[in-house]
């Protein structure tokens, strides 16, 4: 059963103008955030309210999201430009360092180190996708040695041949 169209005017009544406010922002603020992380997407999102109040959300620093925002528009200035682009690429280079040290620290959690930090729910997950790892090197080693087996018995029967046509 679908909804039915709402018609788009301004809402009167200030209450339901408000519920209705709180419960669309948080439902931008979802659909931000979830076009960030599924699509890899740098997303900026900033909401006033009637009260002036402001709401953001940014996957990313909020600031060097709007400076990007300005160099594509042309809106930094030329002599702003080449610090504003470098600013752009320090938080890259910032981001990216706190990427590497996380997948180093999950890499060192796969190795058995540095567990003590984690707690119980992040211990079961772990367990988890170490058994669904070796699960998975198990069911690729046992594919690989029956094409071996597999190999070894054509090429024992063309071994066969071979000595036979000798004979």
């Amino acid at each position: 059963m679908g909804r039915g169209k709402v018609e788009l005017k301004r809402i009167e009544n200030p209450t339901n103008r408000q519920v209705t406010f709180s419960k669309r922002r948080n439902g931008l603020l979802k659909k931000a955030f979830e076009l960030s992380v599924l699509c890899d997407a740098e997303v900026a999102l900033i909401v006033f309210s009637p009260s002036g109040k402001a709401y953001q959300f940014s996957s990313h620093e909020i600031t060097r999201t709007i400076t990007r925002y300005k160099i594509e528009l042309g809106i930094a200035k030329a002599d702003d430009q080449g610090f504003t682009s470098m600013e752009v690429w320090r938080n890259e280079i910032e981001d990216l360092s706190r990427t590497i040290e996380a997948l180093e620290a999950r890499e060192r959690n796969f190795a058995g180190e540095n567990l003590s930090g984690l707690g119980m729910k992040e211990l079961k997950q772990l367990e988890r996708q170490l058994r669904v790892g070796v699960e998975r090197i198990r069911s690729k080693k046992l594919h690989e040695l029956e094409e071996a087996s597999t190999s070894s018995i054509i090429l024992g029967s063309d071994s066969a041949r071979l000595f036979q046509r000798i004979e």
